[in-house]
């Protein structure tokens, strides 16, 4: 319980409040974006890509939501009552959920591309890592809830980085085929990965390093913007 209010203390004194509103004001407009685009493919459901990309937004957005509403309510009141505890569930839901939402970026890749042309040990390998990543975050010496483990931390993003490069290197063989431009999607992936592993190793040390999540959280409005562009075709 001390470290708790040691790292509330901390984060306090190096987030200057005018960072704390901006950052929660970005984080209920991308909750809007996320949940509204997932109304606008769902409306699309007849075509089974916009279906899964229903899923794939509304899964994302759901598990985000976990984290990032009492994350808002912590910046702009301050930890109220369970909003802490809340906070270290929705890490742990959206830990859960952004391994969900890259099985279902395959299942999208499948729709709209070639399976052929990949060799089958390919998914093999992401539905493996996606496994081990699922299991290590519901070990309990994760510690979700008292402060984070950073070894666990370490062990259960290792198998989340190679899902994430599988994936990535699906859409890089797929490349631009059907002139679809979602061989950014890699590009994407790419991104949001570098910007989130400094998050995962110095963000306690280093609360400011938190604001790379910014630019992570951009990445993925991208990937959804992807799916949004691929109405007009």
């Amino acid at each position: 319980m001390q470290e708790e209010v040691k790292d509330q203390k901390k984060e306090k004194q190096s987030m200057p409040k005018g960072v704390l509103i901006g950052e929660s004001i970005f984080d209920i407009c991308y909750l809007i974006f996320d949940f509204a685009a997932s109304v606008i493919f769902f409306s699309h459901g007849k075509d089974p890509v916009f279906f899964w990309y229903g899923w794939l937004t509304l899964i994302l957005g759901a598990g985000d939501a976990f984290h990032l509403v009492p994350r808002v309510i912590h910046h702009l009141f301050g930890n109220r009552g369970r909003v802490r505890w809340m906070m270290q569930l929705g890490i742990l839901v959206s830990s859960l959920s952004m391994t969900v939402f890259y099985l279902i970026l395959v299942r999208i890749w499948f729709l709209l591309f070639d399976p052929t042309q990949i060799s089958p040990s390919i998914i093999l390998f992401i539905v493996m890592f996606a496994f081990m990543r699922l299991a290590l975050c519901v070990f309990p010496q994760n510690k979700w809830f008292s402060g984070g483990n950073l070894k666990w931390s370490f062990a259960r993003n290792i198998p989340f980085l190679f899902l994430g490069a599988l994936v990535a290197l699906l859409f890089v063989i797929s490349g631009n085929t059907g002139d679809y431009g979602l061989w950014k999607m890699a590009v994407a992936i790419a991104v949001s990965f570098l910007c989130y592993f400094p998050v995962v190793i110095w963000a306690k040390q280093k609360p400011m390093v938190g604001v790379l999540m910014i630019p992570k959280t951009l990445a993925y409005v991208w990937m959804i913007a992807m799916g949004l562009s691929l109405l007009a075709i």
